[in-house]
């Protein structure tokens, strides 16, 4: 018996598709990959090059989750407070903003 969920064959397209995403910008890495970690976190920074510039491929090998930032929204990451983070922290996996269907 396998389980299944109203959603899943759109769960399952999703994580292909960012499966996919992700692959293709580690084959764009530049240099080697700086990994940090402490007894709460790991995680991985990758400078990788595409079309439309540099980005830092930011991942958790131990959840799989990851992203890529443009130098904007790094610089955005600068302004800010500690509070921001604290929240985000707070509600792990979640969005702080959830995307909203038109």
């Amino acid at each position: 018996m396998s389980l299944q969920w109203e959603g899943e064959d759109i769960d399952r397209s999703a994580a292909v598709k960012a499966a996919e995403d992700r692959a293709r910008l580690a084959k764009r890495t530049v240099g080697l990959p700086l990994t940090i970690a402490n007894e709460f976190s790991e995680i991985r920074v990758s400078h990788v090059e595409t079309r439309n510039g540099a980005r830092l491929l930011i991942e958790s090998p131990k959840s799989g989750q990851w992203i890529a930032l443009d130098p904007i929204e790094l610089e955005a990451i600068t302004w800010q407070t500690t509070q921001t983070f604290s929240a985000m922290i707070a509600s792990p996996f979640e969005p702080m903003f959830p995307e909203t269907k038109d």
